[in-house]
């Protein structure tokens, strides 16, 4: 599933095509994707400029001038692919790849200045909803979200309040939306193989120094993953149809066997956790 830094990418990569672009004409192509199309959905998107596009967690938030939000999640497979009638008016000078298959074209977005966006996805993991701007802290996916990894928000003191006595593995305590929004499996394992900390540790014991190393090791993680323009895993590429490269530097994720870049006399070992993989080092990570 695209985590933060993909979807972030994916924002960046949409932002040309979409952001100051009035909506000429939304097609949805089938009646649902992980759950029904709102009413009306097409016509309420039609005609709407695309004031802002937002990220919150691994949600993508298009700000309508009709006063309403499109929100859009990517679910396992979903992508989006930017295209343009004449080249030369290529927002952003970007090279758009189509996506492999038209056949899970399932939303397309004709935008203004002749340009297409397309959702494709063919697990239909993901969604889209409309919602009033003005009713966001209401949105029951966003209202119970914790701080974003790079905001003020978080930090070490959030972390020694937020595990202070629970006894789940510090790897779920990460994975909670409701601590810090946005983390999904890939980077908790990176990020922990950076803070030196166990994933089977429990959370009870992280606050003091644990999370001292621990709050710095994601904010560098989520960081690198944004520059580098995300990971590409199975089915997973930017709005400019380009891969992530975050994936060469993995030093745990994918790695089983592998010796660990830290303690090269150790190998990385893969645990599974509440039927997730967990890559570590059992040497250096305690």
């Amino acid at each position: 599933m695209p985590e933060l830094p993909e979807v972030e990418t994916v924002r960046r990569g949409l932002i040309p095509a979409m952001e100051g672009r009035r909506i000429l004409r939304a097609e949805a192509r089938r009646p649902d994707l992980r759950f029904p199309f709102p009413d009306r959905f097409a016509e309420r998107l039609t005609g709407s400029v695309v004031e802002r596009l937002d990220r919150r967690s691994k949600y993508l938030l298009a700000r309508l001038g009709s006063g309403e939000t499109l929100l859009m999640h990517l679910g396992m497979s979903g992508r989006f692919s930017v295209t343009a009638e004449d080249i030369s008016r290529q927002p952003g000078d970007f090279v758009y790849a189509a996506p492999a298959n038209p056949a899970h074209d399932h939303v397309v977005f004709q935008m203004e200045g002749g340009v297409t966006v397309t959702y494709n996805d063919p697990r239909r993991f993901g969604f889209m909803t409309l919602y009033e701007t003005d009713a966001e802290a209401a949105q029951p996916y966003l209202r119970d979200l914790g701080p974003e990894p790079l905001s003020n928000g978080f930090s070490e003191d959030l972390l020694n309040t937020a595990f202070k006595g629970r006894r789940s593995p510090i790897k779920a305590g990460l994975l909670d939306q409701h601590v810090v929004a946005g983390l999904g499996n890939i980077y908790v394992c990176e990020a922990l193989w950076r803070a030196q900390i166990s994933p089977r540790r429990l959370c009870q014991s992280i606050p003091g120094a644990r999370a001292a190393r621990l709050a710095p090791a994601v904010r560098s993680v989520i960081s690198e993953a944004i520059e580098a323009g995300g990971s590409t895993l199975r089915d997973y590429a930017g709005a400019d149809g380009a891969m992530g490269y975050f994936q060469h530097r993995f030093d745990v994720y994918g790695r089983e066997g592998e010796p660990c870049h830290r303690c090269e006399d150790s190998r990385v070992e893969r645990i599974v956790q509440s039927g997730r993989s967990t890559f570590f080092c059992p040497s250096c990570q305690r």
